[in-house]
């Protein structure tokens, strides 16, 4: 008789070396793009050094290849079932009494725990490269101003005709954009200080930031006191909403903490809150691509067919990042409880891939 605990641990061997090998490969693939596209954006900027650009799109590699992973894990299943399906295997396993579950279990241990580690370990090193990468992408490709949150307020960086300017804000308030209050200071290309201006708010108006009853510190110790002090600036309620602050850049373990400081400023926090669930769904959506992968194989190979396989594993990933996408949108619009958006979906797939294996097991 077969020793469960051997079989279950060459199941899983086999499926751990498919999913690393095509997780490799598509990694592989995924560099490649990114290089593509960072070269086409950086066409009109001869000062983008070849390095820089390869360096851009490492530090982006992780945070693509995490938004794929299912695909990874559906694929990666479908292959490793196709291939113990076609050479005997599975067939001898079922015949010594091995049910279905049995011979998932070790791809489903594989993927959770991957899961589990993804969330824990490698979610904040790709946050932490991913900021890099912003990074990097603001100094070389846009030119757009730069945002940071900190227990003290809204931080923004701008240049202006040669000047840098860092601006503060305690809150923010919406229609208009006003900050509240707001301190400037000016700093010089060689960043030398050259004044401050404090202000009870500053409104923005017209692509300029407008501060009435301004006082202005200059750097030999002088003052004066301004009605009105403009700024021009391409930021709009738009960019201060969505670009400011990548999700992508923080990690599971300081996001509860940055939406505390978004409500504490006034700032909406549906993205980030969207973007922690889905984290924390993240292994059920996994396990649920695996589920559908041992159905799908042990289904399609009983009907001899490769390619309604992949047709078939296509089709389902495919369809599950749609719908989950769409759900996300509606719960970052606030028309879905945002638990229900990011929860929904990889809850009904992990449903509907157990309900699958279930009734293949009872069919025999």
């Amino acid at each position: 008789m077969i020793k469960r605990w051997v079989l279950a641990s060459y199941f899983g061997k086999q499926y751990l070396y498919r999913f690393l090998a095509f997780l490799a490969a598509l990694m592989g693939i995924v560099f490649l793009f990114e290089v593509a596209e960072l070269m086409r954006r950086s066409g009109s900027k001869h000062e983008v050094p070849f390095n820089v650009i390869l360096t851009m799109a490492a530090y982006k590699l992780p945070d693509t290849i995490e938004q794929i992973l299912p695909f990874v894990v559906l694929f990666a299943g479908l292959l490793t079932f196709w291939k113990l399906t076609r050479t005997q295997e599975l067939i001898v396993a079922r015949a010594a009494g091995v049910s279905a579950w049995q011979f998932a279990a070790p791809a489903l241990l594989v993927t959770f725990l991957f899961g589990i580690i993804n969330i824990t370990v490698l979610n904040s090193i790709g946050a932490s490269l991913h900021g890099r990468y912003k990074e990097l992408e603001i100094q070389y490709l846009d030119a757009s101003p730069t945002f940071e949150f900190t227990g003290t307020g809204l931080w923004m960086r701008q240049s202006y005709q040669g000047n840098n300017y860092l601006i503060h804000a305690d809150k923010v308030k919406f229609s208009p954009l006003t900050l509240v209050p707001v301190v400037v200071f000016v700093y010089d290309e060689e960043g030398r200080y050259i004044k401050r201006i404090d202000a009870p708010e500053a409104q923005l108006i017209d692509s300029s930031w407008v501060v009435p009853n301004a006082i202005i510190n200059f750097s030999n110790n002088t003052s004066e006191e301004a009605e009105e002090w403009d700024l021009p600036t391409n930021l709009t309620v738009s960019k201060i909403q969505d670009s400011m602050t990548d999700p992508n850049t923080i990690s599971v373990w300081e996001l509860p903490k940055f939406i505390e400081t978004l409500e504490a400023i006034g700032l909406p926090t549906m993205r980030h809150e969207v973007a922690f669930h889905s984290i924390l769904a993240q292994p059920v959506a996994l396990l649920a691509m695996a589920l559908f992968a041992v159905a799908f194989s042990l289904r399609l190979n009983r009907r001899g067919g490769v390619l309604p396989m992949i047709i078939a594993g296509v089709f389902i990933g495919s369809l599950a990042h749609f719908l989950n996408k769409l759900v996300l949108a509606l719960g970052m619009n606030n028309t879905l409880p945002i638990v229900l958006a990011t929860w929904a979906i990889p809850v009904i797939m992990l449903a509907l891939g157990i309900a699958a294996l279930l009734h293949i097991e009872e069919s025999g």
